[in-house]
């Protein structure tokens, strides 16, 4: 399940809402565009997720807005979560020298796409092939707000990077170009090979949803900000057991955790509960309905889609009603004098 021998772990963020009370206001405020009482608190987070198994490792959560408030310092909070001789994939959101440098300083390897304020240019560096090379990244000489100086002293002045830029060729798309930095600087391997690890990236994103969708974290429902992350959590818990159920599953299989379906693998745990409970006495019937559930969870397989990029944008309407301009109370108010 590991990649090359090493342990290979996604980074994302994403955001969720909870219901509009002073406690969550105050930790957790609404957007500034949105008017008192018409929106929702809501809060940010970034997860570390494992790509051999799909599992959560750890998660960081703050306000959406504020100072170091942003997915850049949500990410150092978890950096204990990233042992040495792992391999970070992340988006260009986190690529930079700072974030890097200081994963190397703890023994992490690094595979980003570049970031869009940075221009790869080949001609310059050691060439290693068309469009890779290895170039070096020289330290920012204002030490950040955010870091002291003991540690931006520890900070090394450059950092050795390799870079390289492949094409996304997909029937019926115009061809897009990708350039992706890495601290995989090891000339064993290729291109491909790389393209392929940051390739992986996209999980990160189908597993959020997931744990969205599939188990309703979009928008939490308790009422204070202990209670939010208790919720949050425990749906974390129930996530890794189901996913660790379909690893087990797969392990008896000879298969990988990421081809059997989360959804279904829901589904199987929930309809297996009641029958569960009604052979708790015998042991053996019991045994055989987990033998019997493994066999179909690792049926349930999602079909193999290399190189998959969605738009962020949704093609049925969630309803008709108008958005909330004005308090409840006001609207209600309103309401009540026009039927009087």
């Amino acid at each position: 399940w590991l990649w090359k021998g090493r342990h290979a772990k996604l980074i994302d963020g994403f955001t969720f809402t909870m219901p509009d009370t002073g406690l969550n206001q105050a930790e957790f405020p609404q957007q500034n565009t949105q008017a008192p009482g018409c929106g929702l608190p809501i809060a940010r987070a970034v997860a570390v997720l494992s790509l051999a198994t799909a599992c959560v490792l750890d998660v960081a959560i703050g306000p959406f807005k504020g100072k170091q408030s942003g997915e850049t310092a949500l990410l150092r909070k978890l950096f204990a979560a990233l042992k040495p001789g792992d391999v970070a994939i992340f988006d260009r959101y986190y690529c930079s020298f700072m974030m890097i440098a200081s994963l190397l300083n703890q023994g992490t390897d690094v595979c980003a796409r570049l970031h869009h304020k940075r221009r790869a240019d080949f001609r310059r560096g050691r060439r290693l092939g068309k469009h890779d090379h290895l170039i070096t990244w020289t330290r920012p000489q204002v030490c950040p707000t955010w870091m002291d100086r003991a540690t931006f002293e520890q900070i090394p002045e450059t950092i050795l990077l390799r870079e390289v830029r492949y094409n996304l060729v997909e029937r019926g798309r115009r061809t897009q170009s990708m350039t992706v930095v890495t601290t995989l600087i090891d000339e064993a391997l290729t291109k491909e090979e790389i393209a392929e690890l940051y390739g992986f990236r996209w999980n990160a994103e189908l597993d959020l949803r997931s744990i969205k969708d599939t188990l309703n974290l979009g928008h939490l429902r308790c009422k204070s900000p202990t209670m939010i992350r208790c919720e949050l959590w425990t749906t974390m818990l129930g996530y890794n057991l189901i996913r660790t159920t379909a690893a087990g599953a797969a392990v008896v299989h000879q298969k990988r955790p990421r081809q059997i379906s989360f959804t279904s693998t829901c589904q199987l745990i929930l309809s297996a509960w009641m029958i569960a409970a009604c052979r708790q006495s015998d042991r053996h019937k019991l045994k055989a309905l987990c033998r019997t559930l493994a066999e179909q969870i690792a049926v349930c397989e999602v079909g193999n889609r290399p190189g998959r990029i969605e738009p962020r944008v949704i093609k049925r309407r969630r309803g008709t009603y108008a958005l909330m301009q004005q308090p409840r109370q006001v609207l209600r108010d309103r309401l009540r004098n026009n039927t009087t």
